[in-house]
């Protein structure tokens, strides 16, 4: 199947290339010359000009945008739109905010250009592995693309039946699943980076825990010299709190069991905010996905002023002293 994939970075580059690998034609454009000149090199066509990346795909055209989510993407789909027929479809694969997809869609419906959302995880190792992918726009135009999911998604692999799935049809065992209409792709999506931030969070306030277990605060035979790097690698066998996340952890501290390369400035890319904003018009508690977030907005900080006035008022209340930092 032909399709044409809109900016070539990490994620947008190896998506070509495993779609290139499953047989499939690629036709790529982006602004860098050198992405360009990659996929070009890989099997597949490269294109300088939007312009160009049009005229190489037949009709119906099917474009992946694969660009920062915001206004690059809203340039990107305004701009293809101008260019494409009625029967056309624009993928945004990227991590758009799901309404800004029932905009979109409404907008290019008077063009009758079909618009598909996919929520895409997999990050820099889906070349190996597979994309995990949920999908929202019509049906029908996802059942038509259904062999460029296949190609991304991991399939079935080694994971083992989930019980009780056995009398079950329908594509999710393969890693790409149908979730609704327009939006309903990056909503799915949304809610798994915000489950993501709070697995990361307990991930990361446990292993600090562990790390002070030699604190001087406390009695000298409750203190405990742990080694983090062990840990992490022995729950990754047979424990319950096994993952893949845990996997790359266990990595990193093989690695630097310090981790003094990286300074714990954590950023964010919108889907935790979009989260606890679609959990607070539910009217649905989400303590943990909150707080994730905001150990987020923390990791940014040195003493906020908010604390400041913590110390203040613990000192003006009870006369507490801060502690020395020297």
């Amino acid at each position: 199947m032909q399709l044409g994939m809109v900016g070539l970075g990490r994620m947008g580059a190896n998506m070509a290339r495993r779609l290139i690998k499953g047989g499939h034609e690629i036709v790529g454009y982006a602004t860098d010359p050198a992405g360009v000149k990659a996929i070009g090199s890989e099997g597949g066509t490269g294109t300088t000009t939007l312009d160009d990346f049009i005229q190489a795909l037949r009709s119906p055209r099917v474009a992946w945008v694969m660009v920062p989510a915001g206004a690059a993407t809203e340039q990107v789909v305004t701009d293809l739109a101008k260019r494409m027929s009625p029967g056309d479809t624009i993928v945004d694969g990227g991590n758009s905010f799901y309404k800004d997809d029932v905009r979109r869609m409404k907008m290019l419906r008077p063009q009758r250009i079909h618009y598909v959302d996919v929520g895409t995880s997999g990050g820099v190792w889906g070349l190996e592995r597979g994309y995990c992918l949920m999908i929202g726009g019509e049906r029908d135009v996802v059942e038509r693309l259904a062999p460029i999911f296949q190609t991304l998604a991991p399939g079935t692999g080694s994971i083992p039946r989930t019980p009780g799935r056995e009398a079950m049809s329908g594509t999710a065992e393969q890693g790409y699943l149908y979730c609704g209409p327009s939006g309903a792709g990056h909503f799915v999506k949304m809610i798994h980076n915000g489950i993501e931030y709070g697995l990361m969070q307990a991930y990361a306030e446990g292993l600090d825990i562990l790390k002070n277990a030699s604190a001087k605060a406390l009695e000298p035979d409750l203190r405990y010299e742990l080694s983090i790097p062990d840990i992490t690698e022995v729950w990754r066998r047979g424990s319950v709190v096994s993952s893949w996340l845990l996997d790359l952890t266990a990595q990193a501290l093989a690695e630097n069991p310090t981790l003094s390369n990286y300074t714990g400035v954590v950023a964010d890319s919108g889907e935790g905010r979009w989260t606890v904003q679609a959990a607070v018009e539910e009217g649905v508690p989400a303590d943990v996905l909150s707080a994730s977030l905001y150990a987020r907005f923390r990791s940014r900080q040195d003493h906020t002023f908010a604390e400041r006035v913590l110390s203040a008022m613990r000192q003006k209340f009870g006369g507490h002293v801060e502690p020395s930092t020297g």
